[in-house]
């Protein structure tokens, strides 16, 4: 009988040690991740657009490349067209020359400030060296209160994070794998009702309770709403499928990776190469573009983020239902007598 205890202890230890050393990989990679993306940011190709024809325009950013690949200038076939690459985000700035033969530059410093920042400083180096004068104009600055326009990066963190604690809470209390559609379903319903509420009091933080924003709140909550849901139906999968162990999955992509590679504390031209892209498809980079453009850019600029979050969103719930019947039916089954 003195033995039972100790057997029971024995009987637990591969799991223990096991757990305590996925959390330690998660650990290790949460200081990689974030050292190593974030420690001494190097701007490389921030893109700045100018027209075609524009050959005094061209010619300083020709000038630029030689000396520096901070600036990537990219052609378009007439002024309107770059201008309406500035609002869609494609670009930070749009450089241009007037008829009296000076430069105009045009930014959008709600895209990024910082990338907004290198920009201007390279150019106003560039104007004095090739002595034609250059003013600045920002059409898209940001607010007053978000001066380093890091407010849509903790938004949406705080959505996707409370999205996949919730999907977590609830696979711990009622089992990571639901056994029966409806019961799926229910936990579907249950993220979503969450996901709404989350999304409606993150907006009323940020606009009546802090003042961060005076407009365009019901879009936040939107958003939020969206980016909630779809990082609790990405957690609610991959625990269904793995269980347990899925959670530390779910970390790895939304928080290790998923936050330095969004975008938010540096634009993704700041960040090294191995992750300037993961803004296009993790889901914290998704949220936090999309909640950028409900704020400051028109509509042209929320195509990809509202469609990549509904992918992950409707992929995920999709896997879900395919948990349940397949994980789910083998354990129901194994419970019969």
């Amino acid at each position: 009988m003195d033995e039972a205890p100790e057997v029971r202890v024995r009987d637990q230890l591969p799991r223990t040690i096991g757990l305590l050393l996925g959390t330690l990989a998660l650990a290790v990679a949460f200081i990689a991740a974030y050292v190593g993306a974030l420690h001494q940011p190097h701007p490389r190709d921030v893109p700045v657009g100018v027209a075609t024809g524009d050959q005094a325009a061209r010619t300083v950013l020709a000038a630029v490349r030689d000396r520096t690949d901070k600036i990537k200038a990219i052609e378009y076939a007439d002024p309107g067209a770059a201008e309406d690459a500035l609002t869609s985000r494609a670009v930070y700035g749009v450089l241009g020359s007037t008829p009296d033969g000076g430069l105009v530059l045009t930014t959008a410093s709600a895209s990024a400030p910082a990338a907004t920042d290198v920009v201007i400083q390279v150019l106003t180096t560039a104007a004095e060296q090739a002595r034609l004068p250059l003013r600045v104009t920002d059409d898209v600055p940001v607010a007053d209160t978000d001066p380093r326009g890091l407010v849509p990066f903790y938004l949406a963190i705080g959505y996707v994070l409370g999205g996949y604690l919730a999907s977590t809470a609830l696979g711990i209390s009622v089992g990571t794998t639901p056994r029966t559609l409806r019961r799926a379903g229910l936990r579907i319903g249950a993220l979503a009702v969450y996901s709404v509420v989350l999304g409606i009091a993150g907006a009323v933080i940020v606009g009546p309770v802090l003042d961060v924003w005076h407009h365009d709140l019901p879009a936040v909550a939107g958003t939020g709403m969206l980016a909630a849901f779809a990082a609790a139906m990405v957690a609610a999968a991959v625990q269904g499928w793995l269980g347990v162990l899925g959670t530390g999955l779910v970390i790895l992509l939304l928080v290790v990776l998923g936050n330095p590679g969004s975008g938010g504390i540096y634009a993704p031209e700041f960040l090294p190469t191995w992750l300037r892209g993961m803004h296009r498809w993790n889901v914290p980079g998704l949220a936090t573009d999309l909640i950028k453009s409900a704020v400051y850019f028109d509509r042209r600029s929320i195509g990809w983020p509202l469609t990549g979050l509904v992918l992950w969103a409707v992929l995920a719930l999709v896997a879900l239902l395919a948990a349940t019947v397949v994980r789910g039916g083998r354990a129901t089954a194994r419970a019969r007598p």
